[in-house]
């Protein structure tokens, strides 16, 4: 067991450490958000599963203090109301739960924030396309290959792994 637990700490490790090749992503998605907040953006994220937590967790961080006190910035992670996930899932299909809260609440010049490990869940891909075709900055946080996301997405944050555990970290 001691073997495993320092085995998954030092894939960690490496990982981590792989990801400074993402700096000048990072800078360039985020100047990009910064300047969409300052003209008034909301942010809309979302995700299955440990994606849809991590979405949850980041638009929380983004509304609270995060680091420092700063202004509350608009942040809604469309994984949260289970009346609606579970209603549109029931009369339409899984694949639209993403989209069609967008119809409801996305403007052009809006953030979306797509999170899948993959790449390639199906309601994820509808709900940023539907998100690029009415204008809104479309960012995507994936794994190494980037799968379908990444051609989908303005900018596409594609961490270093292949690894689930690793690419949720």
């Amino acid at each position: 067991m001691l073997n495993h637990i320092q085995q998954v700490f030092e894939d960690h490790q490496r990982s981590f450490e792989q990801l400074r090749s993402l700096f000048p992503s990072i800078e360039l998605v985020s100047t990009a958000m910064i300047e969409h907040f300052k003209a008034g953006a909301t942010l809309f994220l979302f995700g299955n599963g440990g994606s849809a937590a991590d979405a949850q967790h980041i638009a929380a961080e983004l509304i609270g203090c995060f680091t420092r006190e700063r202004h509350a910035l608009p942040a809604i992670a469309l994984t949260t109301d289970s009346s609606v996930l579970t209603s549109l899932s029931n009369d339409y299909h899984y694949d639209i739960i993403f989209k069609r809260q967008l119809e409801a609440l996305l403007k052009p010049n809006d953030i979306v924030m797509a999170i899948s490990t993959s790449g390639n869940s199906a309601n994820v891909i509808k709900g940023v396309t539907y998100a690029k075709e009415k204008q809104a900055l479309t960012i995507g946080l994936t794994g190494a290959t980037g799968g379908q996301l990444k051609q989908s997405t303005h900018h596409c944050l594609c961490a270093p792994s292949t690894n689930t555990a690793r690419i949720q970290e």
